[in-house]
């Protein structure tokens, strides 16, 4: 017998959340970069209570993530906050995105975007057209970059299969 999916969330605030979640890098490392913004729903109005896993692509052989040193990891986890909004400190990556994985109510599976951080050459954003293209492109914001997800509706964020 086969049992219909469900949704995920809204219960990430009470096991999964953990001190210092969003820091994949402490604080002063040399090529940390913070990441912002905020997770919105096909109304465009926040979502308080999504997971977020962002991943750096820093994996070692066979897949493994590694420590690149104190502190560093490859994975990080954030729940945003009542506002909907997020963050995430990491190290800058090899390449020019990284992998943002969000868990939200209403959401079968979690869906899976990438985060670019500069508007390069690239097979998946050139097949896309300018306005879908720019769903993926983070926006430098002072010392930071803000990516924004929209989860349907007008301006909806590219997600991946998996």
């Amino acid at each position: 017998m086969i049992t219909p999916s469900q949704t995920v969330g809204p219960f990430f605030a009470h096991g999964l959340p953990y001190a210092k979640d969003w820091e994949m890098v402490p604080e002063g490392h040399p090529d940390a970069i913070t990441i912002t913004g905020r997770v919105s729903d096909g109304a465009g109005e926040p979502v308080p209570d999504a997971l977020l896993e962002l991943w750096t692509g820093e994996t070692g052989t066979r897949g493994v993530l590694t420590r690149a040193g104190e502190g560093v990891s490859g994975f990080g986890r954030c729940a945003t906050a009542s506002d909907g909004t997020y963050r995430f400190r990491t190290a800058r990556p090899a390449g020019p995105y990284v992998s943002l994985l969000v868990f939200a109510r209403g959401v079968l599976r979690a869906v899976l975007t990438r985060i670019y951080l500069e508007d390069v050459p690239d097979p998946l954003l050139d097949g896309l057209e300018p306005e879908r293209r720019a769903t993926l492109l983070a926006q430098r914001d002072g010392d930071a970059y803000r990516f924004d997800v929209r989860l349907q509706g007008e301006g909806e964020t590219v997600f991946l299969d998996y």
